[in-house]
């Protein structure tokens, strides 16, 4: 087995981007994107036209996957098109370009490094005593943060809310890309609802709802899982991070093509520079990369993962609230027998 460095260098030439292939990916995507956005828009009844925004949102979440290549400049680094192309379409997504990329390239230098609930980049994550000794303030704030409805309502709570509003309250100077993005945004709602809501619907926000929502989804399940371990402090390490604290999401070819392989999340954090079409690729090659912590996007590991609620460091794993209680009320009677005269 290589050590970590070891393992980090080795990947490197997986980090060989193809061009053409890069080329390719973005403009078949970006033409069905467009193709399913014309049916959504089109007279057709509204069957054909609900489907059609419900696959314009899945592939919404292909193309965010190669804007997030672009900006680890994995793919098509130097290209004036493809950065206008897709920095446009950060706009659009409500993910401006300089936050996206400050909030994600921290978050990759720190995954799982630090908990609180002022992360950067990622849910927020308290220890079980970090719970019991939290306010009720923060405690409010916790459970809203990682509740199943905040990321069923990402449109609202992680990329309006967290990627414009909030960056754009602390530094206006700073983030005017995060105003263009909310410009952008209701400069093309209001037209539609105005003069055109059936597209308003479903060329809108049947799609960016959906996008939201399960790329919401996605960014928690990356690193809240069953399987997950967690190291803080002096302990952490970047590849233990990279490898035990992120998970490898099993999709089938459909979902893994609508997601743009980052359900390979492990090796995508062990090395950041390969491209998205190269992540089975390198898992493959990899003795290390073969055996993560696994998750799904079934209904069932969906709940497992969203009852996940606190870390606890002396069993080393994730447990829910429930749990949290009962050992803390066991650590309780464990005291006061302690303390009972013989």
């Amino acid at each position: 087995m290589r050590d970590g460095r070891e393992l980090v260098r080795q990947t490197k030439p997986f980090t060989v981007e193809r061009r053409a292939e890069s080329w390719w990916h973005l403009l078949s995507t970006l033409t069905i994107f467009v193709a399913a956005f014309a049916i959504a828009l089109s007279p057709l009844p509204w069957i054909p036209r609900l489907i059609a925004g419900i696959i314009a949102g899945l592939v919404h979440i292909r193309v965010f996957i190669l804007y997030h290549d672009f900006e680890h400049g994995a793919i098509l680094e130097g290209s004036r098109v493809a950065k206008l192309l897709l920095r446009a379409y950060g706009l659009l997504a409500l993910a401006p370009p300089s936050i996206w990329k400050e909030t994600h390239d921290h978050h990759h230098r720190n995954n799982a490094r630090r908990i609180g609930i002022d992360t950067i980049g990622s849910y927020p994550i308290l220890t079980t005593d970090e719970w019991q000794r939290a306010s009720r303030g923060t405690r409010m704030f916790y459970r809203v943060s990682r509740h199943p409805l905040t990321i069923a309502l990402g449109y609202l709570t992680v990329f309006m809310w967290g990627f414009c509003l909030v960056p754009l309250r602390r530094n206006p100077r700073r983030r005017l890309d995060a105003l263009a993005a909310l410009v952008i945004h209701f400069g093309l709602m209001a037209p539609l609802a105005f003069f055109w809501p059936a597209a308003l619907l479903f060329g809108f926000f049947v799609p960016i709802l959906v996008a939201t929502a399960l790329g919401s989804y996605l960014f928690y399940a990356q690193h809240n899982f069953p399987d997950a371990k967690l190291r803080f402090g002096e302990d952490w390490d970047y590849v233990f991070a990279a490898l035990r604290s992120s998970s490898y999401i099993r999709t089938n070819p459909v979902m893994q093509w609508f997601t743009g392989n980052i359900g390979y999340h492990h090796v995508h954090h062990l090395n950041a520079r390969i491209p998205f079409y190269r992540l089975p690729e390198t898992m493959a090659a990899f003795k290390e990369l073969q055996t993560p912590g696994t998750t799904s996007l079934s209904p069932r590991e969906i709940i497992r993962c969203f009852r996940l609620k606190l870390w606890d460091p002396r069993l080393e794993r994730f447990v829910t609230f429930r749990e949290a209680r009962r050992i803390a009320r066991r650590g309780a009677e464990g005291g006061r027998r302690a303390f009972q005269p013989a």
